[in-house]
């Protein structure tokens, strides 16, 4: 196989695993969790739609406001969407964001710039426009009579990724204390050789302008495969590696990922919780052994992994 044709191969099969379908077939709950998703009415609160936080098209958030609108201050959770940075929107969330307006949290669904084959959006892009995104949900909930004190981020695949370096890399910046984050199967860190699912690793030549060009499109930097055999391409990936992050900001965790994830590397996850032991995190790991990317086959495990979620809401954000 030539060598340009190795590397598109191997940047089309990333972006086409993580972004086709993801989104829709993330996350496929048995019945026991259909609890953490609700319909929106009117006896739940209110919603806001599609607020403005910058000049992009995607610049968009919706607010989800509480029924009880009596209180001193309010928990916010940010909810950020899957879809491998080049699908999906806030719409597919409403019905968690539904669940945690039901809870009595101000809840907000962020779209941000996908990738396309016409633009340049990153990975590193996407989690600026979130960092600017914040500050304007937060004005708008106290706008609207719900003045936030501290929040949640949260997320699923890439917006997992994106909620953890919000949390560990921004958070410590954040317009209010950022006391949680939770998630499943975000990609967190960029070690080339946990990248061999996607033909990306350190022993040939093509393997290294393979893993160049995927590391290149996410991290939004030029990364050669120089750059690639000498180790520094890590300084180049660290603004989007939530793992080398979360010394920055350790904030309590709950997380889960499928052992047999041909999407995330299973093995950068092992980093992710590597680094929130070493830096003595609050923090839960859900390994789920039977399951992939969607966390589909170890249903009991799933549940768990929610019922942590609950527990750390209580604990970290509690409603009063």
């Amino acid at each position: 196989m030539k060598k340009g044709v190795f590397i598109v191969i191997c940047i089309l099969g990333f972006l086409v695993s993580f972004g086709g379908g993801v989104a829709s077939k993330l996350f496929l709950k048995p019945k026991a969790m259909k609890k953490y998703s609700v319909d929106f009415t009117d006896q739940i609160g209110s919603l806001k739609k599609d607020l403005s936080y910058g000049d992009g098209e995607a610049n968009k958030f919706d607010l989800y406001l509480p029924k009880d609108n009596s209180r001193s201050a309010y928990g916010l959770v940010v909810y950020l969407h899957a879809g491998g940075f080049t699908s999906g929107d806030k719409s597919g969330d409403a019905g968690m964001l539904s669940w945690l307006c039901s809870k009595g949290y101000v809840a907000a669904g962020i779209n941000y710039t996908l990738r396309t084959d016409t633009n340049t959006a990153s990975v590193l892009s996407q989690s600026e426009e979130i960092k600017a995104a914040v500050p304007k949900v937060i004005e708008a909930a106290k706008a609207a009579g719900y003045p936030i004190d501290k929040m949640t981020v949260v997320g699923g695949s890439a917006g997992h990724t994106l909620a953890m370096i919000y949390a560990y890399r921004d958070g410590a910046d954040a317009p209010v204390p950022v006391v949680f984050t939770f998630g499943a199967v975000g990609p967190s860190s960029f070690y080339a050789q946990d990248w061999g699912i996607f033909g990306v690793g350190t022993d040939t030549q093509q393997q290294r302008e393979a893993g160049a060009s995927l590391f290149s499109v996410m991290s939004g930097k030029t990364i050669t495969a120089e750059d690639i055999a000498d180790g520094s391409y890590l300084d180049k990936v660290k603004s989007i590696a939530a793992a080398e992050w979360v010394a920055h900001n350790p904030v309590p965790t709950v997380v889960a990922y499928g052992a047999h994830d041909r999407v995330q590397p299973f093995a950068a996850s092992k980093r992710l919780k590597r680094a929130l032991e070493e830096n003595h995190v609050d923090f839960q790991y859900f390994e789920l052994p039977h399951s992939g990317h969607g966390l589909q086959n170890d249903d009991a495990i799933s549940i768990k992994w929610m019922e942590a979620v609950e527990e750390y809401l209580d604990k970290y954000m509690p409603v009063q």
